[in-house]
């Protein structure tokens, strides 16, 4: 499902213009992205948690050159859904 998608069904279950749910999500979109940059973590009751995961210094090889490299720590975004998301897919799943 793309973004496109998303607005298409919301916009439909709703009876609210796409244009306004398009921004609605975009502006979701852009509200996480600047609380995940600012080091906040987001949380949605009942759905799940946008966090940011630490990633340890390690030691990679780059082949094409024979080389051992350094990556430095650094900091990604992660999803980690509620236990009521998963249960909920994981049933819908099974059924299908």
């Amino acid at each position: 499902m793309t973004k496109a998608d998303i607005v298409n069904e919301i916009s439909k279950n709703t009876g609210i213009e796409k244009m306004i749910v398009l921004k609605t999500v975009e502006a979701f979109m852009d509200t996480v992205k600047g609380s995940l940059a600012e080091g906040n973590n987001v949380y949605l009751r009942g759905f799940g948690s946008f966090i940011i995961k630490k990633r340890a210094e390690k030691t990679a090889r780059d082949i094409s050159k024979n080389l051992t490299i350094i990556i430095p720590e650094h900091f990604v975004p992660s999803f980690k859904p509620a236990k009521t998301f998963i249960s909920e897919v994981k049933d819908k799943v099974k059924k299908n």
